[in-house]
């Protein structure tokens, strides 16, 4: 079935609610520009309430792998989903996340990238070239998968808009041809994400704002739907059990 993730829980209600619909993770944000960052503190005691097995996944922006180690440890997280600072030429930069990043030992590492900022045709089979290229090395490094997210200059995800499911299909491929996982994020909703999952067909989906009252508190029955949903996307595709 696909992975579903519920990201930016900023209070154990809504964690709650996740876990009760369904969700596969929850997420907490570590990034202060983000209207849903939340404290290391916080997030533990809400950690320490949810069952062992909801993959509680720690969100950081240009972080160290030294950051990462200490909020994991400190607020006893699963996973570590990062994203790589926003520019244009997003390319480059993952061409150089792959020549110099050893991740983290995690059970989970998942590396984010913006894909509203590739605007063109051109950008794109660039971007799933460099995929080809290396895809290997990276899943050798410890990458378990790829959230594929819309952007701004500001803020990296939970931006309420998405990206074109369409144009970004050559990357997607072009990461399950390397054997690695694709996580579609960015503008999903319990109304759009069946057609998200039917033309990338995707490991896994992330939402944020799409099951929101407003930022950073959850509408139950938004995160509801949105698992039904996913679950029976699952049934047309034949995952579902």
């Amino acid at each position: 079935m696909t992975w579903v993730k519920i990201c930016g829980m900023t209070n154990l209600e809504d964690a709650l609610v996740a876990v009760d619909a369904g969700a596969d993770a929850v997420g907490f944000v570590f990034f202060e520009k983000s209207p849903r960052n939340v404290s290391v503190e916080v997030v533990r005691e809400i950690v320490e309430k949810l069952p062992e097995g909801v993959e509680k996944v720690g969100v950081f922006v240009n972080a160290s792998a030294d950051d990462w180690a200490q909020i994991v440890s400190a607020a006893k997280l699963d996973s570590v989903q990062h994203y790589m600072p926003l520019d244009p030429d997003v390319s480059s930069h993952q061409r150089k996340a792959a020549d110099r990043t050893v991740f983290p030992v995690l059970p989970n590492f998942y590396l984010g990238l913006a894909l509203s900022l590739l605007i063109d045709a051109g950008a794109i089979q660039d971007l799933a070239k460099d995929f080809e290229r290396v895809g290997d090395e990276l899943g050798r490094n410890g990458l378990d998968a790829w959230i594929l997210d819309s952007g701004s200059a500001g803020l990296p995800g939970g931006t309420g808009k998405k990206f074109d499911w369409a144009k970004a299909t050559p990357i997607a491929l072009e990461i399950k041809k390397c054997g690695q996982k694709a996580v579609i994020a960015g503008g999903l909703n319990s109304e759009n994400v069946k057609e998200a999952i039917h033309i990338l067909n995707p490991w896994g989906v992330d939402v944020v704002s799409g099951v929101e009252a407003w930022p950073g508190k959850k509408d139950p029955e938004k995160v509801r739907a949105f698992v039904r949903a996913v679950r029976e996307a699952d049934r047309v595709h034949g995952l579902g059990s």
